[in-house]
């Protein structure tokens, strides 16, 4: 059985000639796995990532597949690194066919970026959040986001009081994994209401020892990480990527939206990672977190005095 995650995701016979994709944290891991499978496909690919060694390497294998190819460095806790990235992608495109939320981590130094905002929820969620908020225009005709959730979620509820205090370890991966869920459906929702055919969806991609998370452990639980691709059903590097590649590409996915797949399934996220109201509440405080305006805002709720 091949181990290419086009071939894992049965779209190696899909052709994305033409296709502008943007895959962030695509330097190593699952997001280094998916980027050089949409290349294969015939996508033109934004690296993104924050070492430029590791970006322009990337590049160089996807020239090396004939892919038109560019390396972007943007640092997640940094929101005008971010906007930076997303000028960019305007400059470079004349529309964003696929935007993939893969970069993020598990970080072990309880600290607050320059906004006030606990290191972990900043990088992964506002950052992809301000990251699809300034390129909801550039999204082509039926473009898809993905966004790289977990099952960590599972256990997390949501709390944005204390995203605004120092915090670490497993608790603000968890919260912030639940924030991605939530965004992915709401900005389906959102996409949706603004009659936009535009897809959002979310994904467990598995517990991955290949991905490079295992960094992000203290050191004997890192070490035991590590070890775990010999053991029979730890999901592969290739198999995480495949699961992105699914809900980047796959003609089996393109009328789905606001759903969240574990691998290539859907599946059914925690009772917290449904509530409708606490997505709302997180999509609204999110902006003001940020200071910007609220991406795909909602006309007020007609009064009986506006009758």
């Amino acid at each position: 059985m091949s181990e290419l995650p086009e071939v894992i995701a049965g779209v190696d016979d899909v052709d994305c000639t033409g296709m502008d994709v943007l895959v962030t944290g695509s330097t190593s891991g699952i997001g280094r796995h998916a980027a050089l499978a949409l290349g294969r496909l015939g996508a033109d690919v934004i690296v993104h990532g924050r070492d430029p060694w590791k970006g322009e390497s990337v590049v160089d294998e996807l020239t090396a597949l004939g892919a038109e190819a560019t390396f972007v460095r943007a640092d997640f806790s940094d929101t005008d690194a971010v906007e930076e990235l997303a000028a960019t992608v305007r400059e470079e495109t004349d529309g964003l066919d696929v935007l993939v939320n893969n970069a993020g981590g598990f970080f072990r130094g309880g600290e607050l970026t320059d906004l006030g905002v606990e290191y972990t929820f900043h990088v992964n969620h506002l950052a992809p959040y301000l990251l699809t908020a300034e390129l909801l225009d550039h999204l082509a005709p039926d473009a898809r986001v993905v966004t790289t959730a977990s099952g960590a979620h599972q256990g997390a509820s949501l709390d944005l009081d204390r995203v605004t205090e120092p915090d670490a370890g497993m608790w603000a991966y968890s919260h912030s994994k639940l924030a991605n869920i939530l965004f992915a459906t709401e900005l389906a929702r959102r996409l949706d209401a603004a009659d936009r055919d535009v897809t959002s969806n979310s994904l467990h991609p598995g517990a991955i020892p290949g991905s490079g998370f295992s960094r992000f452990l203290p050191g004997p639980l890192s070490s035991l990480f590590g070890k775990l691709d010999v053991v029979p059903g730890v999901t592969s590097v290739a198999d995480g990527a495949a699961a992105l590649v699914n809900l980047a590409v796959s003609p089996r996915t393109a009328d789905v939206f606001g759903r969240y797949f574990s691998g290539q399934s859907v599946t059914t996220p925690s009772d917290a990672a449904q509530d409708t109201v606490a997505a709302q509440r997180l999509w609204e405080q999110s902006a003001e977190l940020l200071d910007i305006e609220e991406p795909l805002a909602e006309p007020p709720a007609k009064t009986s005095a506006d009758e």
